[in-house]
């Protein structure tokens, strides 16, 4: 169970992880240590002033210790320049030992500057490598998606192309339905509620009256080619609207036009 938390945390720090921001965070890091050995050197450096004042003063006292056991000598007390000269043996082995000490700073803040030297030659081509990983990745992430996006892999024109694809299913669904719809009523099997669907002997009475009206124009255009006249015209036309009772009262007109 462990194992499995820790792979897939694992994989989801893998997944949330930008390696821009990587960059950046350890650069920042890089700088705050530089500012740290700055700020030793610094340190070092105010150190050995204050030494390099303790010497100057401490010098300046045993010079003057000095001249006093001289002006005491030349007066005759011997004891007094005796004293002078202790006190001025004394400050020598100070002077001495904050000599080293200096000496002992100086060496440190050579090697901290030389350090810090070396430490910003590191930062700075440390930034330089930054910012072209960082440019590399930035056109490699826009590469792979352009790439994903002309090949529909992507995540977005995945969705799109599912959103295509359920509209046309459901566009051929309603044209189907909409013709299976359209055969039913042609066949009689559901009724039209609008009244417009005519039935199969409303439909049979259209289709012959139909074909009275093309065998009626057919007679008329017989009639014209054989250079019948404008009364054979008018009879064939007055025709149409009394075509019933002319048959029953000439039924020899109709064998008539056939022979024409």
């Amino acid at each position: 169970m462990g194992m499995i938390f820790r792979a897939k945390a694992n994989k989801a720090l893998d997944r949330a992880e930008d390696p821009r921001e990587t960059l950046d965070y350890s650069y920042q890091k890089q700088l705050e240590l530089l500012q740290k050995v700055r700020r030793g050197v610094a340190d070092v450096a105010t150190s050995r002033k204050r030494l390099e004042l303790q010497l100057n003063q401490l010098q300046s006292q045993s010079g003057k210790l000095e001249d006093q056991g001289r002006k005491a000598l030349a007066l005759g007390r011997e004891d007094l320049a005796r004293e002078a000269l202790s006190r001025r043996a004394a400050l020598q082995q100070q002077v001495t030992d904050l000599e080293t000490q200096h000496a002992t700073l100086q060496g440190e803040e050579e090697k901290l500057t030389l350090a810090a030297q070396r430490l910003q030659a590191k930062v700075d081509a440390f930034r330089t490598k930054k910012e072209t990983i960082k440019a590399t990745y930035t056109a490699a992430q826009a590469q792979t998606r352009i790439g994903e996006a002309f090949s529909g892999i992507s995540e977005e024109m995945g969705d799109v192309g599912l959103a295509i694809q359920r509209a046309e299913d459901k566009t051929a669904q309603l044209q189907a339905r909409a013709g299976a719809i359209d055969e039913l009523l042609a066949s009689g099997a559901l009724d039209d509620q609008s009244g417009m669907h005519k039935d199969d002997i409303q439909a049979e009475l259209d289709r012959l009256s139909g074909g009275t009206d093309v065998e009626l124009e057919l007679q008329r255009m017989k009639a014209e080619l054989a250079g019948g006249g404008s009364g054979d015209r008018q009879a064939i036309e007055g025709g149409q609207g009394e075509a019933q009772p002319q048959a029953q009262q000439q039924p020899q007109d109709t064998p008539r036009f056939d022979k024409q």
